[in-house]
């Protein structure tokens, strides 16, 4: 039923601990994502709208929007490390193996953004990638100083985007014969065949180019901070783990940051403020949502140290080593639900009834990873990437029997 793991040659080892982030992660990604797939925004805004759904898309808002994509970031700076100690087991340059990597992270976005879903995430990964590089060397302390710097000089353009707009009568407001014309010509596209989606997306690329380039600063600052996480062992399983007085400290201090920031985001997202205070509503966000990703970093991994931990890791982890495959499978099963692809439900489910399908859409994902990894070394799309970037390959004359014993399930 599975294909067989075959030999396995020396490599760098895995943390667990990071697999089951990018594991958990998963859902707060899908969250996230979801409603632009489904339409489901167009859902809640006007009078009409279904209280349940409002406050699903608050909620997502305060505590899961942006929060999420900053772990992810930090766990693909946490990786380069890692990345760089394989080129250097394997014995090949590593400046042209990342340059293969990013490259086929670029294709593999361009591709996702096209076909499925315009807010890919993978191309800026890859731009940012290149800046990783530039900085491989600096001294912890120095990288993160830059994400410092690079979060509060963010948060500076939007407290003044936000300032402007929050002293100009109807800034940020569309109308509301506007608005309807724009959610139906939208629904006409993706509710077509695949040239509908493609041309969708296409259409509403020069916005989501543009809000990879406001936003980029913030992804690569908690990028800067997994680089420095990994060179100084933040993660290191031989480390002392939470709930150590630091975590706790952190845990505090992300709650009391971070919890207020997301609730004050989401009332200029979703009132009682007005869309004039929508960026003044998104300084906050950026300034404050580092905070609550630490937070459930810090939960999370307190509980992968506790009683359950095994319980818990084994449920998260093998979703988290495949974390590229289910990425882009949850667009590709929304998508079939939603646009021409398949179903074309696109926009007739609203955030609230879609947060319910994505928490059973990630379930499915943790259960065929936990049946799937055991047998494999990677998942299918990161054995792709692996390809494409040279990764070593592997050996007949290695110990079978050692293989096969690791092969079991865990």
């Amino acid at each position: 039923m599975f294909p067989d793991r075959g030999v396995q040659p020396a490599r760098v080892p895995r943390l667990p601990d990071v697999d089951a982030l990018r594991g958990f992660a998963l859902l707060g990604i899908c969250l996230v994502n979801a409603p632009v797939i489904a339409g489901a925004w167009s859902l809640v805004e006007g009078a009409g709208a279904a209280p349940w759904d409002r406050t699903a898309a608050w909620l997502v808002t305060a505590l899961v929007t942006t929060k999420f994509y900053l772990l992810f970031a930090f766990l693909f700076g946490h990786g380069f490390v890692f990345q760089e100690a394989a080129a250097r087991r394997d014995g090949v340059p590593f400046a042209r193996r990342h340059a293969r990597r990013l490259l086929g992270l670029f294709l593999l976005g361009l591709a996702h953004a096209l076909l499925l879903y315009v807010g890919d995430i993978l191309m800026t990964y890859a731009v940012l990638g290149l800046v990783l590089f530039a900085v491989r060397k600096a001294d912890p302390r120095a990288l993160l100083g830059m994400a410092v710097a690079l979060v509060v000089l963010l948060t500076a353009v939007f407290v003044v985007i936000g300032l402007v707009a929050s002293g100009t009568e109807g800034a940020g407001q569309v109308s509301a014969h506007a608005l309807k014309e724009m959610q139906a010509r939208q629904s006409a596209w993706f509710r077509g065949g695949a040239g509908g989606v493609v041309h969708a997306n296409i259409a509403a690329y020069r916005q989501a180019f543009a809000g990879a380039l406001l936003y980029g600063p913030h992804l690569l600052a908690a990028m800067l901070t997994g680089l420095a996480a990994a060179r100084l062992g933040w993660l290191d399983p031989a480390r002392s783990t939470p709930p150590s007085a630091a975590g706790r400290r952190l845990l505090r201090l992300g709650l009391l940051i971070g919890l207020p920031g997301g609730v004050l985001t989401a009332m200029c997202s979703y009132g009682p403020l007005d869309a004039r205070y929508y960026y003044l509503g998104q300084a906050v966000d950026i300034l404050t949502a580092p905070a609550l990703s630490a937070a459930y970093a810090t939960v999370l991994l307190s509980l992968l140290h506790g009683r359950f931990g095994p319980r818990i890791a084994g449920a998260l982890a093998p979703a988290g080593r495949m974390s590229l495959s289910n990425y882009l499978f949850q667009s590709a099963a929304l998508a079939f639900v939603f646009t021409g692809y398949g179903l074309a439900r696109y926009g007739t489910l609203g955030p609230a009834a879609l947060a319910c399908g994505c928490v059973v859409l990630w379930a499915a994902q943790l259960a065929v990873s936990a049946r799937w990894m055991p047998h494999v070394r990677y998942g299918p799309v990161e054995n792709v990437l692996r390809r494409v970037t040279g990764g070593r390959r592997r050996h007949r004359s290695a110990d079978v029997l050692a293989a096969s014993s690791k092969a079991r399930p865990r």
